[in-house]
């Protein structure tokens, strides 16, 4: 087993997976990477606390060598770290290691910063939002979206775009939250169902925070819940691509 400390040594053992670079979150915070040997197509463990509102160890590679190196990695960091990668992987290491239960799989969608559709306009003004401002997007999260794990009062999140209307009120949010070098994250993206909803609202602060994003970093990417259509739909017309990610947890830990 080889521990990776670098972003480089990440990307050359990863392939440039988005999905642990993201993980990885620049080796700050006590995140730590370890392949089961040497050079591109080896198991890869990337094993990061408090991402995204719990403890996860984003994982790839052939799954006769991941089996080994989960178990060492787990022990090393604890069992609260749930496993996460490529959906296929995670239902074949679920089959194959009995200590290991499926948590069921999400969306990962992502685009580049070139190669693809420019954000565009779109309707709705979107800024910035002042720390003044936040104890009513905090209300908003918790009214209509409260599973959200980026939240105004929780660690995480760098910066949060909104929308008000023509009565002042706000009506949609998004996040520019856990950000790593190569890839940042588009999360918490929520609307006001009555004034928000179908105004275009989400998608405008969408497009400040994807914005803010690319211009420092070549990739955005965002999660979401395999149900929710709308959402994927709009994130498809601001040029994400879709990939099915599988989450895992210890057998029998607890499901909060």
């Amino acid at each position: 087993m080889l521990e990776l400390t670098t972003e480089g040594q990440l990307r050359t053992a990863t392939d440039d997976d988005s999905v642990l670079l993201w993980a990885a979150q620049d080796f700050a915070g006590g995140v730590r990477a370890w392949a089961s040997g040497q050079g591109p197509g080896r198991a890869v463990a990337v094993a990061s606390p408090a991402l995204s509102g719990r403890d996860r160890i984003a994982v790839r590679g052939p799954v006769a060598e991941l089996l080994p190196l989960l178990d060492v990695v787990t022990a090393l960091v604890g069992p609260s770290y749930r496993p996460f990668g490529d959906a296929d992987l995670l239902a074949e290491l679920c089959a194959r290691h009995d200590g290991l239960e499926s948590r069921g799989r999400f969306g990962w969608m992502q685009r580049a910063a070139t190669g693809l559709p420019p954000l565009g306009g779109g309707t709705g003004v979107a800024h910035w939002l002042a720390p003044g401002e936040l104890d009513e997007a905090a209300e908003l999260i918790d009214r209509h979206f409260p599973a959200s794990h980026a939240h105004p009062r929780r660690p995480g999140v760098r910066a949060w775009a909104g929308v008000r209307d023509a009565a002042g009120r706000l009506t949609a949010l998004a996040a520019d939250a856990w950000p790593a070098p190569a890839v940042g994250l588009l999360a918490g993206v929520v609307s006001d169902p009555v004034h928000g909803r179908g105004r275009g609202h989400a998608a405008a602060a969408c497009r400040l925070v994807l914005g803010g994003i690319l211009g420092r970093s070549p990739h955005a990417a965002l999660m979401v819940d395999d149900w929710n259509t709308s959402a994927i739909g709009l994130y498809r017309r601001l040029g994400f691509e879709h990939r099915f990610l599988g989450a895992a947890a210890q057998r029998g830990a607890d499901e909060a």
